[in-house]
Parts: C-alpha cells; sequence; structure tokens
C-alpha cells in the first residue's frame, strides 16, 4: 500500500519509488491519473484499475496474482490509500488468503492539514466525508460534536458553504480551520470562526479546490443560541455587508429583516 503525492510531486518517497519499479502490478483508482506520476519518475511498471466501481471482483484477481509470487502495490490517486479511498477489500481478501500487506507511509491530507491547523493534535478524529445531505450531516455533526477531539474531515468545494452553515447550527461558533489545496501552488489556511471563514468564503466567485475541514474540540453555543445582533456582529466582523449578514441571520432563524434590524438597534 504506497503513498503518493497529494499535489507536490517531490513529496513522493524514495521507498515508495523503489518498490514502484520493483513491484510486478500497480494497482490504481485511475490509471490516466498514475501513469502521469509514473512517467514523471520514469517508471514502466504496468498498471490496473482498482476503484469503487470494480473494487469486489478486481480484489480477489489481485489476490490470486499475490498468492502465486506476483507483488502488487495499490495506490489511489493522490495521498495515502484506503483513507476515504478504496482498498479495503483487496487488503481484507489478503489477509484473509495469508498474504503479506506492506504499508509504505508518505503523503496524507489529514495528517498535513492538523500539522499546520494550530489546533490541538494530542487527540483528534477523521471521519472521511461529510455526509451530502442536510438531514444525515446534522445528525453526523451532533454525534461528531460529543468527541472530545480535534474533527478532521474532508468536504467538496461545492458544499463547503452548507456544511459550514451546519456545523454552526449544530455545534456553534466553533474555532475552525479550513486547508485548501495541501502541498500545491495556492496552498491556504482559513482559520477562525465557523462565521469568519463563512464571510471570506462567502465574498468568492466560486470555491475551488481540494478542501479538509477541521473543527476544534472547543464546545461554542449553538447558533440558533446566539442573539441574532450578535450573530450579525460576528458575520460583519467576517467581512460580510452588514445588509448581507441581516438577510442571512434572518433567513437561518425564519425571522423577519425588520426583527433582526431591531435587534440590533437595541
Amino acid at each position: 500500500m504506497i503513498a503518493t503525492p497529494i499535489g507536490n510531486l517531490e513529496d513522493m518517497t524514495i521507498r515508495g519509488l523503489r518498490l514502484l519499479r520493483e513491484v510486478d502490478l500497480i494497482a490504481c483508482e485511475d490509471t490516466r491519473h498514475t501513469q502521469r506520476l509514473l512517467e514523471h519518475f520514469a517508471i514502466t511498471t504496468p498498471c490496473v484499475s482498482y476503484h469503487e466501481h470494480n473494487e469486489a471482483a478486481r480484489a480477489s484477481q489481485l489476490v490470486e496474482r499475490m498468492a502465486s509470487g506476483q507483488t502488487v502495490a495499490v495506490v489511489s490517486d493522490a495521498g495515502t490509500p484506503l483513507i476515504s479511498d478504496p482498498g479495503y477489500r483487496v487488503v481484507q481478501a489478503a489477509l484473509e488468503q495469508g498474504v503479506t500487506v506492506i504499508p509504505v507511509p508518505g503523503a496524507s491530507a489529514v495528517m498535513a492539514a492538523l500539522a499546520g491547523s494550530g489546533l490541538a493534535t494530542d487527540a483528534f478524529c477523521f471521519a472521511g466525508f461529510l455526509p451530502p445531505k442536510q438531514g444525515q450531516r446534522r445528525k453526523a455533526l451532533a454525534m461528531w460534536g460529543e468527541v472530545e477531539a480535534t474533527l478532521i474531515f474532508y468536504e467538496a468545494p461545492h458544499r463547503i458553504l452548507e456544511a459550514l452553515a451546519d456545523v454552526a447550527a449544530v455545534m456553534g461558533e466553533r474555532q475552525i480551520v479550513l486547508a485548501r489545496e495541501l502541498t500545491k501552488l495556492h496552498e491556504e489556511f482559513l482559520r477562525g470562526r465557523v462565521s469568519e471563514v463563512m464571510a471570506i468564503l462567502s465574498h468568492r466567485a466560486a470555491q475551488k479546490g481540494e478542501m479538509t475541514l477541521l473543527i476544534s474540540r472547543e464546545k461554542a453555543a449553538p447558533a440558533a443560541e446566539v442573539p441574532p445582533a450578535e450573530a450579525v456582529r460576528r458575520l460583519v466582523g467576517g467581512g460580510m455587508d452588514r445588509m448581507e449578514a441581516i438577510k442571512k441571520v434572518a433567513k437561518d432563524r425564519g425571522l423577519a429583516k425588520r426583527e433582526v434590524y431591531a435587534a440590533l438597534e437595541r
């Protein structure tokens, strides 16, 4: 199980390169993607696809080759295999057949994001991708919110604002870090309260790049318990226009804009 770079090709390990040259076969998510990596390092080992759609059938085929004495490297498109990527079934099948499984560590978005976040690292919990639907996402956040550890999730750029709104609604104004495009040219860490990071993102034309969301273990009052006037002030403090903030708070709370405005004037 060989980790590959998550963006910067210089993060490919010397051991990983040696093994990719020595194995009989490389099983990868997207052969075209992995081929670009292999060509960069002048590696000619043959590849075969191994992804979520053919994982069950391909796992048995790969284990048959291993049982016959061949060595197989499993890689994902980026980072460490099995971490929110295919690979579990082939590892399980290999172990059942007495085949030795060797992890070859390297790049990982989870670990890179945690190391650069500034949040507590003595206890952390990685929970993969948040559910795409709001109801399931809020239920998951409520469950993970009880864990006394830094929480780490992957999230798609087109869902990040919705996900952050749910974090605010379920967990309150916790300190968060959004790590974007790790190890790449436009690497970025956005740090602050949920509303502050949302305000920054809301002013961008579009959300782009691979995203890792980290949430502090620090408990905060749920967003609904924060007075409307304070919620507006936090959004404005994060860079949002005052009227936009009033509209957002009114919509999120089911209030009329005049009610929120009146609360600000008290």
